[in-house]
């Protein structure tokens, strides 16, 4: 059992190393902290640290430094956070301002994230399968191609363009436009794709061209549909990995490849658990079984009132990183963009 004065200088060593990068002597942290004690009961106290499995030595007669046993204790037990400067609040909020779209607002969201902490940014697009079509629109381009535009009541609006081959008159274009309305419009998004899929599994007529092109425009629709369910993750700073690459052990080939393919971060991200503060920490081992044993990710919660869902926001990077600063940012920015984006469905 650590006494609580070795539990404080756990926390001196975690601090210093996250400093200095430097393995944390008895006499650094006499130097350095005011416990008003001696260099051999820090020793003591550093012994029994070790015991724990909290520090350990990187080399024979060198100082100590944290296990990442370690630093989950001092996440859970010793890591206040931080209060964000004004000129920190004021970056994320100019980064976030003014976005036009959701994608817009989580891009500007990850922007703001890495440059407040110099790890990777991550933050996930919730989930808008219980989301309502409100509209669908249909555009002819010329040459057989139809823009189809799909709206939801939270305000997400997207596009893809469908190959018809022939041109319509305002007529045909706007039955098949009604009876895609009449299939989506008012349903949430997983009752469209169903309905859409029925659609397109019993065509009527379908050597007329007409049909043709609306069973050509109905999968175009159940495409994007199927995209709006779909996790997804939106990432920035990935070149702060190769900053930091001194901090992992071995290669950060995994966190690469867990950045390209995403699928990995999906998943922890979504097997974490949150606190009470809606901040969650998985560290070290605890990411072995996805292939980031070396890493520590972090994450809160953000609401998405039109999505009536919550999503995360998070961060990647090394064990060696400032938890109590990180841990803010990421619920300060967090906080934020539920607030951006309760604000943009209230003003809809």
């Amino acid at each position: 059992m650590v006494s609580e004065r070795g539990l404080q200088v756990l926390r001196a060593i975690v601090q210093d190393y996250v400093d200095t990068r430097e393995p944390v002597g008895s006499k650094a942290i006499v130097d350095r902290h005011a416990f008003g004690v001696s260099a051999a009961t820090i020793r003591n106290d550093m012994a029994q640290l070790e015991d724990e499995e909290l520090i350990a030595a990187p080399h024979t007669s060198s100082g100590r430094v944290p296990t990442d046993k370690g630093y989950r204790v001092f996440v859970d037990h010793l890591a206040e956070l931080r209060p964000l400067s004004t000129a920190q609040r004021s970056a994320i909020a100019s980064f976030l301002e003014g976005s036009s779209d959701l994608d817009d607002v989580l891009t500007r969201t990850v922007r703001a994230l890495t440059s407040l902490t110099g790890q990777v940014a991550i933050v996930q697009y919730p989930s808008f399968a219980r989301a309502r079509v409100t509209h669908v629109e249909l555009v002819q381009l010329g040459g057989g191609r139809m823009l189809v535009i799909v709206v939801t009541d939270t305000g997400r609006v997207s596009q893809r363009v469908a190959s018809v081959r022939d041109e319509f008159d305002d007529s045909d274009l706007g039955r098949i436009r009604a009876e895609l309305g009449t299939l989506l419009v008012g349903r949430p998004v997983r009752e469209g794709l169903e309905r859409i899929a029925a659609r397109i599994a019993t065509p009527d007529e379908p050597t007329v061209p007409r049909e043709t092109a609306t069973i050509l425009i109905a999968k175009a629709v159940a495409e994007e549909l199927e995209h709006f369910r779909q996790d997804r993750l939106v990432m920035a700073g990935s070149a702060n990995l190769a900053r930091s690459e001194a901090d992992f052990r071995g290669s950060i080939y995994p966190l690469l490849e867990a950045i390209e393919e995403q699928v990995t971060i999906l998943r922890l991200m979504g097997e974490m658990v949150a606190d009470d503060q809606g901040l969650a920490a998985s560290i070290g081992r605890e990411n072995e079984p996805f292939g980031l044993g070396e890493a520590s990710v972090l994450a809160s919660d953000y609401d998405v009132t039109g999505a009536r869902t919550r999503a995360r926001v998070g961060l990647l990077g090394p064990m060696r990183m400032d938890y109590p600063t990180n841990l803010a940012a990421v619920r300060a920015v967090a906080r934020y963009l539920t607030r951006i984006l309760e604000e943009d469905e209230s003003g809809r």
